[in-house]
């Protein structure tokens, strides 16, 4: 029977039945990017440190999904930073050296999210230069904020009532950002932490790791001095936390933690010889978590190679919104929904100037890594406040009396393979390097022509000459010709460069 209805009462049916079908479709997703700075992969409960006290990033584990095989491409602050926002490699992004600012024609996600709507904030350590702050709406550099390294020995037990002073990590803006957000549309956060960023001084948490709980690495020697230096640096980790169960309790107490993507993970590994700046997992694989209910697997576990290079794709994606042609990693979403798809065969990874001279190259399969050192006649000094370190010191002491182990050498090995393999599944610290061994001849060779592939695809063009040191390698004191900031490079290797086959 047709009913013959009043032009006014089908106008409002009408608009009823539009209302109605926007209610019903789903609300674009927003996204939380939490950053720790020079946090090792394994320093946590999640990935299965038992000592150390992370129960806010362990929480986010249970309630999401962990990767246990994701990795930076340069374990170096600003050039892994500069990758992660560009989704392309440092040496694509003409910042691949510390401190060097991130040029402006470089395209980011986040401008691409913002021009379809979304709210994007930066709040605490910044290091991307300034050409770049007009892709977010909103920026709280604590850089410029006029944040500095306390250097009094009382200036870190100024803490906070629940024991963590959010100004010295850089976390002070986090919730304020968050709560100052539109309601009225989906936003993007990039959250970065100070810590565990050295130096340190006790104080940071109001209860200290003790020293005979650390877990030390078999490259560092197990010295009163290594333990004290390793607690100091488990605090630090232990109030980042603080401030990421902040984060989570805000977003539970606004009603859009269901709406919201998680990510938690580290610039580079932890800032001890050996880790920070090396092409060794205990500096590029980083604690890489993603929480998302109902949307992401709890208590998941995806063991698929994944790159930063991916973020930016992925972010894209899950927003609606193509990449395009300057993002040369692959939207992972899917392993959220298949965490045993395989995306990836292999990772890549840079090492370039970090204080002081330096360039590598590294492929990483879910078996073997292989390392390129162009640097090789150089040891392999760690970053210049790691070489100030209680941790070095004690070891060049110990080193200048013979007392090293050939495991804890390698910081003062000179010159060092020009090329090195390691089986990762069966070794995994990276200590037996298979490079010489007949047995792996193949493999090598297979690893060396993905690496030769990658560089002419990725114009990963070799300098004449590498940027000079800018410290003492002995005292980690500057040398006269250190140069702040790092000039930004301009050449060629910053066009849009398609992505590298697969």
């Amino acid at each position: 029977m047709k009913l013959n209805l009043p032009a006014g009462l089908i106008v409002v049916l009408a608009f009823a039945q539009v209302e109605a079908h926007a209610a019903d479709e789903p609300k674009r997703p927003n996204f939380v990017l939490i950053i720790a700075d020079d946090m090792a992969w394994n320093d946590c409960g999640a990935f299965g440190n038992p000592k150390i006290r992370t129960p806010n990033i362990d929480k986010l584990a249970r309630e999401g999904m962990r990767f246990d095989r994701a990795f930076v491409t340069c374990s170096s602050c600003s050039p892994s930073r500069s990758s992660m926002i560009t989704g392309r490699y440092p040496h694509n992004t003409d910042a691949d050296e510390l401190h060097a600012p991130l040029p402006a024609e470089q395209i980011t996600f986040v401008e691409k999210l913002k021009a379809s709507g979304y709210w994007t904030a930066a709040a605490g350590k910044w290091h991307l230069g300034n050409a770049v702050k007009n892709r977010f709406n909103v920026v709280r550099d604590a850089n410029s904020a006029g944040f500095q390294l306390p250097t009094d020995k009382n200036a870190k037990t100024r803490m906070t009532a629940e024991g963590s002073s959010a100004v010295q990590s850089g976390c002070d803006q986090w919730i304020p950002v968050l709560r100052e957000r539109p309601k009225d549309k989906p936003f993007f956060l990039w959250l970065a932490s100070f810590d565990p960023h050295r130096d340190y001084q006790p104080g940071a948490i109001p209860k200290p790791h003790a020293p005979e709980d650390v877990v030390i690495p078999p490259y560092l020697p197990d010295l009163p001095e290594v333990r004290q230096d390793l607690a100091l640096y488990y605090d630090e980790i232990g109030r980042l936390d603080h401030h990421v169960g902040e984060v989570l309790a805000e977003l539970d107490r606004q009603g859009v933690s269901t709406n919201t993507y998680v990510l938690f993970l580290s610039d580079n590994g932890r800032p001890f010889p050996r880790c920070k700046t090396t092409l060794y997992d205990s500096g590029i694989k980083t604690p890489w978590i993603v929480r998302a209910p109902g949307r992401v697997e709890a208590g998941g576990r995806c063991e698929s190679l994944v790159s930063t290079i991916d973020i930016a794709p992925t972010f894209l994606g899950l927003a609606g919104i193509k990449p395009g042609p300057t993002f040369q990693g692959e939207d992972i979403s899917r392993l959220f929904r298949d965490p045993k798809a395989k995306l990836h065969h292999m990772i890549f990874a840079e090492r370039n100037w970090h204080d002081y001279a330096a360039r590598g190259r590294a492929v990483r399969t879910e078996t073997f890594k292989y390392i390129k050192n162009d640097d090789n006649i150089n040891p392999l000094t760690p970053p210049a406040d790691a070489v100030r370190s209680l941790t070095f010191v004690a070891m060049r002491r110990l080193h200048d009396e013979g007392k090293l182990s050939r495991l804890q050498e390698w910081c003062f090995e000179s010159p060092r393979p020009a090329e090195e393999l390691y089986d990762v599944m069966a070794d995994p610290d990276e200590l037996t390097n298979l490079a010489s061994d007949p047995k792996y001849t193949k493999t090598l060779a297979d690893m060396r022509r993905e690496l030769f592939i990658w560089t002419n695809e990725t114009l990963d063009l070799k300098p004449e000459t590498l940027s000079p040191d800018e410290f003492d390698r002995s005292t980690g004191e500057p040398l006269p010709n250190r140069v702040r900031p790092r000039p930004t490079k301009k050449g060629t290797r910053a066009g849009a460069v398609s992505k590298p086959a697969k």
